[in-house]
């Protein structure tokens, strides 16, 4: 009962905060900055961080309302999703200062440097370089399926700065700025026709000592918190894979109404995005195709639902531990397994009650082909975030209690190992 006179005191707060600020023909970047600074846009948030300090639940109440209101949502990319809660954590005052505001209001977005041709799975084998050189780093290498990099300010690095340690224990944590000379991005184009991935090319470009994140040496620990928030955003659906706050055609400065008037009409549909609902796509397929009175279509729509249901109660428990004041751990691995196995799913039954259909792409096509759009974008969730095989060795490590894998180069200098691309540190 508390709980719940709390929430709707909260309620009427957003109200009435809304009622006083809201305005569609504002400008994105004004509606964010209000919202931002406000600390409805990001609740959970610490309060003297743009936040309220509120659980989840509250702030899925906040959310509600605004979708209420018609109001845009906050700004929803990787900088907001990762980076912030990252900083939280490990960051100090000054670069909290430097950098929540920015990630608070939309005025930046952020994209994540880790993956490299080499280093996937084995992150912790990157061979990315960073010499320290006076005040600043310099920056060699390659990272790739960096997604939102050509529209990202900034980028969260994971460089090798100690190659006489252990793999693990040579790493470092930099936030550096995306628009410098030594940067070069070139888009991965895919079978969905985006080009959401990318890759970047690090030739003697700079980063401030000021701007490693945690120690020196010591970045694994900040890159697992990322990760772990990774994770629980991909299982829960709410990261984007391209930033749009960083957008540079002009879409800070857009009215808010234009913005929301070129989204998808059906609020159901809205929902059905890259990392969505796929329950509401196949259920939307059911009724696009006349077909919600079919036994076996009805049978397989159910299905799907009670599987987005299930991954949403197990959400709700990684969000209570982040509530107690713990962060992301394996349920994350949990919930990002599971929405990689409901996509599927989800593409396979909405593929099947399109049948021939499901071969149009275009304007033709059933629900402007947001169905094939999912089949060929449904791949990726299986690698994003650390492949499935990954989240099977964490859950079978840290959940199961089975051993863990041998690691005989745990404590090997990373010059001394011949691992990634086969090619050893200079």
């Amino acid at each position: 009962m508390t709980t719940q006179v709390g929430e709707e005191h909260v309620a009427g707060e957003v109200r009435s905060w809304i009622r006083a600020n809201w305005d569609p023909d504002a400008t994105v970047r004004e509606w964010w900055r209000r919202l931002g600074e406000s600390g409805w846009g990001f609740p959970t948030w610490p309060t003297e961080w743009y936040g309220k300090g509120v659980s989840g639940e509250v702030a899925g109440v906040v959310r509600r309302e605004l979708a209420r209101a018609g109001a845009l949502d906050p700004p929803g990319g990787l900088g907001q999703g990762l980076g912030a809660p990252t900083l939280v954590a490990h960051a100090t005052e000054d670069q909290k200062r430097r950098w929540l505001h920015g990630l608070a209001t939309g005025a930046e977005a952020w994209c994540q440097l880790f993956s490299e041709p080499g280093a996937g799975s084995d992150l912790a084998s990157l061979q990315t370089r960073a010499v320290r050189d006076g005040d600043e780093w310099v920056v060699n290498g390659q990272k790739v399926w960096t997604s939102g990099a050509r529209q990202a300010d900034r980028g969260m690095l994971l460089a090798r700065t100690d190659v006489d340690m252990p793999k693990h224990r040579g790493i470092t944590y930099f936030i550096i700025d995306i628009e410098q000379p030594g940067i070069e991005i070139r888009p991965l184009k895919q079978m969905n026709g985006g080009a959401t991935f990318n890759e970047v090319f690090f030739t003697d470009a700079r980063v401030a000592h000021a701007n490693v994140v945690g120690e020196v040496g010591g970045g694994w620990t900040v890159a697992i918190t990322t990760l772990a928030y990774e994770r629980s955003g991909i299982g829960g659906g709410g990261l984007r894979a391209a930033a749009a706050p960083g957008e540079k055609a002009g879409f800070l400065d857009r009215r808010c109404v234009e913005v929301l008037a070129g989204e998808v009409a059906d609020p159901e549909m809205s929902m059905a995005s890259f990392f969505g609902n796929g329950a509401v796509l196949a259920r939307s397929a059911a009724t696009e195709m006349g077909r919600r009175d079919d036994p076996l279509v009805r049978q397989g729509v159910a299905r799907i639902h009670a599987m987005y249901e299930t991954a949403r109660l197990n959400i709700q428990r990684a969000q209570a531990v982040v509530r107690s004041g713990g962060r992301p751990g394996p349920e994350g691995s949990t919930g990002k397994l599971v929405a990689a196995n409901n996509m599927h799913a989800a593409r396979d039954v909405a593929m099947g009650i399109l049948g021939a259909h499901g071969m149009l792409a275009g304007d033709d096509a059933p629900l402007g082909a947001s169905v094939q759009m999912l089949a060929l974008s449904a791949h990726a969730i299986s690698i994003a975030g650390g492949t499935n095989e990954v989240q099977h060795n964490i859950i079978g490590e840290r959940v199961l209690g089975l051993p863990r894998e041998p690691q005989v180069d745990r404590d090997v200098p990373f010059r001394d190992l011949k691992v990634g691309t086969q090619q050893r540190p200079t």
